[in-house]
C-alpha cells in the first residue's frame, strides 16, 4: 500500500473519507465558522456524496473537546424504536430492509443541538454545500460507482437510485448526479430549523409514506426526539485519559479494553503475543456488553461499573494469556456503513463525530418526493426478552457507533475513529495503541496491518474467526497455536476507514485512511 504524507496545519483541520465533505469543512473553518459549524457541513455534505454510509434519515455521535473550559463532551443522536414496534411484530426476525427496520432518524436534530452549543454561522450557510451538490450534482468515482452498481443488482437496493438520484440505472465513473428531492429537503431544513424536520411538512411525510408502506412511524415518534449531551465515559490509558461514547453507543469496548490492557506491557512483548491480548480483551469486553449494555432510560446503565478499578482487575485476571477462548462469560457485576470524520478549529477544539445509516443503503427506503434515505438500526436490537437490549417501543437500539477523543492532562491530545460496524471499536484500539504505546504520528498509525474480530452474531455471544492483513507465515501459524480462527487478507483490505488528528505543539498533525478516498488537510 502506498503511504500517504501526514498533513501538519496549524489553523484547522479536517479529516474525513470523501474530499467534497473535507473541502466543505474546511470552507467553513477558513469562512470563520467554528469546529461544531464545520461538522455539520462536512456531515450534511456526506449525507449526499456517501448515502450507502450516511444520510438525513440516519444518527450521529459525537465526543467534543471545548478548549476553553478544556473540558470533554458526548452527544448521542440516535433514534428509538417507534411507539407500536413490539417483538411480536417480528414472529420472523427484524428484516434486514424495508419500512419496518428503520428507527426515528437522528442526524438532523443532532445538528441543531451541537450548533445551539457552539455554532457561530447561521445553518442556512453551513448546509449551501450540501445543497450545491445536492442540486447541481456531483461526479462519481470509480470506487464509489462500484457501490451503485452493487446497489443495482439487489432488488431490494435497486428503488434507491431512482428515489436519490432520479434515474434508472447506476452512475458510471466520472457521471455527474444529482440528488434534487434531497436539495429540497436540505433547503427545508435551512429555513424551517429543526422542527421542519420533525414536525412540519418533512414530518408529516414522513408518517404519511410509511402509513402506505406499511410502517409504524407516527408523529409523535418524530416530535418526541431529542439527542442527548452526556459526560462521556472516560479510563485512563498509560499517561492519557481516552473519552468514549456511553450507551446506547457500544463504545464502552473500547474503554473496558484500554483499561484490561492498560495492565500489559505492549511494546514490550512480541507481536503474536500482543495481539493475542488485545483480541481477547476485546472478546472479553463484547461479553460484558451482550450481558449488560442496553438504553440507559430502559435498562440499569452498568457502563461506569465495568470500567471500575477493582472490576477490571478481576476481568484482566480472566484473560487467557496463552489460549484463544471461544466465548469469555461475563463478569460477575458488582451491585453497582457508517461515516467518521474529526475536525479542530484555530481555538483548539476539536470534535470526532460519526454518522450512520448502519447496513450499506440502510433500510433501502427513500420517503417518496423527500431525497430522505432511512436507516435500518431496528436490526440493532435483540428479540431475546432476557437481553438487556431487547425490543421494546421507543427504546434505542445498542449502537456499534462510537467515537473517540484522548487528552493529556486536560489537554487536547488526539481524536480519532472509524466506520466499521463491530469492528470500530478493535480498529480504534490498535491505532490508539499505535499512537500511545508507539508513538507513531497519526498517518504512520493508520497505514499497520490491522487484525478484526467477527462475531459469528453481532447481538449475542459467539465464536469468530479473526482476519489479519498479513501474509501467511510465523505470525499467523504463532495465532492459530493460541486457537485462533484465522483467516488472511492482502494488506489495505481491513473494512474500516480511520481518521486522526494530533495536536502536535502549537499545530495539528492530521491522517487519513488510504484504504478509503478520502484524505485529511488543514490551512
Amino acid at each position: 500500500m502506498l503511504s500517504r504524507s501526514a498533513v501538519f496545519a496549524q489553523n484547522g483541520v479536517v479529516a474525513s473519507s470523501q474530499p467534497l465533505a473535507v473541502s466543505a469543512g474546511l470552507h467553513i473553518l477558513r469562512s470563520g465558522g467554528s469546529f461544531v459549524d464545520a461538522a455539520i457541513a462536512t456531515s450534511a455534505v456526506l449525507c449526499v456524496v456517501e448515502p450507502w454510509a450516511s444520510h438525513l434519515g440516519g444518527d450521529a455521535f459525537a465526543v467534543l473537546y471545548d478548549a476553553s473550559k478544556r473540558q470533554t463532551l458526548a452527544l448521542n443522536g440516535s433514534g428509538a424504536a417507534p411507539q407500536v414496534a413490539t417483538p411480536n411484530r417480528f414472529a420472523n426476525g427484524i428484516p434486514l430492509r424495508g419500512i419496518t427496520a428503520a428507527t426515528v432518524p437522528g442526524l438532523v436534530d443532532a445538528w441543531f443541538r451541537l450548533h445551539a452549543l457552539y455554532g457561530k454561522l447561521p445553518i442556512p450557510r453551513l448546509l449551501e454545500p450540501a445543497i450545491e451538490y445536492a442540486e447541481q450534482g456531483y461526479p462519481i468515482s470509480e470506487r464509489k460507482a462500484n457501490l451503485w452498481r452493487n446497489a443495482s443488482r439487489s432488488n431490494e437496493l435497486r428503488p434507491v437510485i431512482r428515489g436519490l438520484l432520479g434515474q434508472e440505472r447506476a452512475p458510471r465513473a466520472g457521471e455527474v448526479v444529482r440528488c434534487t428531492n434531497t436539495a429540497r429537503t436540505l433547503k427545508a431544513i435551512a429555513t424551517g430549523g429543526r422542527d421542519a424536520f420533525y414536525k412540519g411538512e418533512i414530518a408529516r411525510r414522513i408518517v404519511a409514506f410509511c402509513r402506505e408502506q406499511g410502517g409504524w412511524f407516527e408523529p409523535d415518534d418524530l416530535a418526541r426526539h431529542e439527542s442527548e449531551i452526556l459526560q462521556p465515559l472516560r479510563v485512563r490509558y498509560r499517561n492519557y485519559t481516552v473519552h468514549g461514547q456511553p450507551p446506547v453507543s457500544q463504545g464502552m469496548i473500547l474503554l473496558e479494553a484500554l483499561a484490561l490492557l492498560d495492565g500489559f506491557d505492549l511494546k514490550g512483548i512480541d507481536t503474536a503475543q500482543r495481539t493475542h491480548l488485545m483480541v481477547e480483551a476485546i472478546k472479553c469486553a463484547f461479553a460484558d456488553r451482550w450481558a449488560y449494555l442496553g438504553d440507559p432510560r430502559f435498562v440499569k446503565s452498568h457502563a461506569e461499573s465495568l470500567l471500575e478499578p477493582d472490576y477490571i482487575r478481576e476481568r484482566r485476571a480472566a484473560l487467557a494469556a496463552d489460549k484463544a477462548q471461544a466465548v469469555y462469560a461475563p463478569g460477575a457485576m458488582r451491585d453497582t456503513n457508517t461515516t467518521y470524520f474529526c475536525i479542530a478549529d484555530k481555538d483548539g477544539n476539536a470534535i470526532s463525530f460519526i454518522q450512520s445509516i448502519y447496513h450499506p443503503f440502510g433500510s433501502g427506503v427513500v420517503v417518496d418526493g423527500t431525497g430522505i434515505l432511512l436507516n435500518n438500526r431496528m436490526r440493532g436490537f435483540s428479540l431475546n426478552p432476557d437481553s438487556p437490549n431487547s425490543l421494546a417501543p421507543g427504546k434505542r437500539p445498542m449502537h456499534t457507533l462510537n467515537a473517540y477523543l484522548i487528552t493529556k492532562g486536560d489537554a487536547l491530545a488526539y481524536v480519532g475513529g472509524t466506520p466499521g460496524g463491530d469492528i470500530q471499536v478493535q480498529t480504534n484500539l490498535q491505532i490508539i495503541s499505535h499512537l500511545i504505546d508507539f508513538g507513531m504520528e497519526p498517518q504512520r498509525a493508520i497505514e499497520q496491518p490491522r487484525w478484526a474480530w467477527q462475531p459469528a452474531q453481532s447481538t449475542e455471544p459467539s465464536p469468530g474467526t479473526l482476519s489479519i492483513e498479513e501474509q501467511e507465515g510465523a505470525l499467523v501459524e504463532s495465532l492459530r497455536q493460541r486457537g485462533h480462527s484465522v483467516r488472511t487478507t492482502p494488506l489495505g483490505t481491513h473494512p474500516s476507514a480511520v481518521q486522526v488528528l494530533q495536536k502536535f505543539g502549537e499545530a495539528y498533525c492530521a491522517g487519513s485512511d488510504p484504504r478509503t478516498e478520502g484524505h485529511a488537510g488543514g490551512y
